[in-house]
Formats: structure tokens, sequence, C-alpha cells
């Protein structure tokens, strides 16, 4: 499904993703409870703020840059 969604959507995904997914979801077939729901949620956070948070340190750097060289 983690691949057939990727694709749809043209989205990366990278194997800590399948492997944090595969996991998740063996976890959840023993038992829902089996699952720190609470650890996944940071997990799906971190993926989710990563992108926007490298976007903004290459445009900090960019803006430092070019203060200190006129690029």
């Amino acid at each position: 499904v983690l691949y057939t969604t990727a694709f749809a959507f043209k989205a990366p995904i990278s194997t800590t993703h399948t492997i944090t997914s595969a996991i998740m979801g063996a976890g959840a077939t023993q038992r829902f409870n089996a699952v720190r729901w609470g650890v996944a949620g940071n997990i799906v956070a971190g993926w989710v703020l990563t992108f926007p948070a490298a976007g903004l340190a290459a445009a900090a750097s960019y803006e430092v840059l070019r203060v200190l060289f006129g690029v």
C-alpha cells in the first residue's frame, strides 16, 4: 500500500519509511496495543516536518550566503 500510494502521488519514500511501516503493521496484526502509538505518531510527525524544515534551512543558508558574499 505504501509503494502504491507513493507512486500515485509521485512521492519519494525511503527504506526507513518502508521498514517502520512494516514493523508497525506487524505489531498491529499481533495485537493493536502491541504498537507504541505515541512513538509512531512522533515518527510520522518527523516524516512530515523533515521536508519543510530542510527547505527552511536551505532558504536561511541562501540568505546568509547572499548577505555575506553578495550572491
